[in-house]
């Protein structure tokens, strides 16, 4: 009994603790962009469009969180994808440029946050 006890807990731990649990979610459509816990893609705002040049790209989320906690996220997070930090809001990969704004204030439906991705 103490023994199928210790196992019981011993297996919680391991699935606590197990990398990976969590699943990474990415805005749809772009397999590139991952969308912060805390944020939710606000689909009908945004746009893809693929051009000879490049493609440009809008795509926005909501959320209950602060500027800071965007920021953040996204300056770990990004350069895991081959994103080099320019400045706090704007990211280089090859010949593209990731910016991240804040349009609105936060709100009732929390903060609004624009990710826009254009040919340099």
């Amino acid at each position: 009994m103490k023994v199928a006890r210790i196992l019981d807990l011993a297996l919680l731990l391991a699935l606590w603790a197990a990398p990976g649990v969590a699943q990474e979610r990415f805005f749809s459509g772009l397999e590139d962009l991952p969308l912060m816990a805390g944020l939710n893609e606000v689909a009908d705002l945004g746009l893809i469009y693929d051009k000879p040049e490049g493609r440009i790209v809008e795509a926005y989320a909501r959320g209950p969180v602060a500027p800071a906690r965007v920021l953040a996220f996204y300056s770990e997070t990004l350069p895991q994808l081959g994103w080099a930090a320019e400045s706090e809001i704007s990211y280089r990969r090859e010949s593209e440029i990731l910016t991240i704004r804040f349009p609105q204030p936060a709100g009732g439906d929390g903060l609004l946050v624009r990710f826009s991705i254009a040919p340099r």
